[in-house]
């Protein structure tokens, strides 16, 4: 399985900014992938820092949003079934996110809850575009956050 995700992963690599697009759709669903790998490769092959921060935060998002919709749809048997997230777990998160609305979004970024808060607050009929836009805020500071550090470490490393 490993050699898979690391063949996977280098031809993600090989396709540029699609590639960085699509391992970010996939991080930010319920598939566990590492996008960041695949964000810092292509930023040490020399592609546009701006342009790879976009593509894998309009990735990550929209991933994200795929959960949302998911959540919205309603069909707990589905996302049991498909995205292996229990009913149980949403009610939990949908209880925790009761009354705190849709800019509880922005926390979709964080490992293992993320996708949860995110089918809680499409199960809830939070509001799309403030969803959206807090989604989409809190994963590109997250990229952001994480290109600052790993061109810091890159420099130390490189000294």
């Amino acid at each position: 399985m490993d050699a898979f995700v690391a063949t996977v992963t280098q031809l993600l690599i090989d396709w540029g900014l699609p590639g960085l697009f699509l391992s970010a759709l996939l991080a930010g669903s319920i598939i566990p992938f590492s996008s960041e790998l695949v964000l810092v490769a292509l930023v040490r092959l020399g592609l546009n820092p701006i342009a790879c921060l976009a593509a894998a935060t309009l990735g990550n998002t929209a991933g994200g949003m795929t959960c949302y919709y998911m959540g919205r749809l309603g069909k707990v048997n589905w996302i049991e079934k498909y995205f292996k997230v229990k009913q149980a777990k949403i009610d939990r998160m949908a209880l925790f996110l009761q009354g705190k609305g849709a800019l509880m979004s922005f926390f979709t970024f964080l490992p293992a809850v993320g996708e949860v808060i995110a089918i809680a607050l499409g199960f809830m009929r939070s509001n799309t575009w403030i969803t959206f836009s807090a989604m989409l805020t809190g994963k590109l500071l997250r990229y952001i956050l994480l290109m600052y550090v790993l061109e810091n470490a890159w420099a130390v490393i490189s000294v």
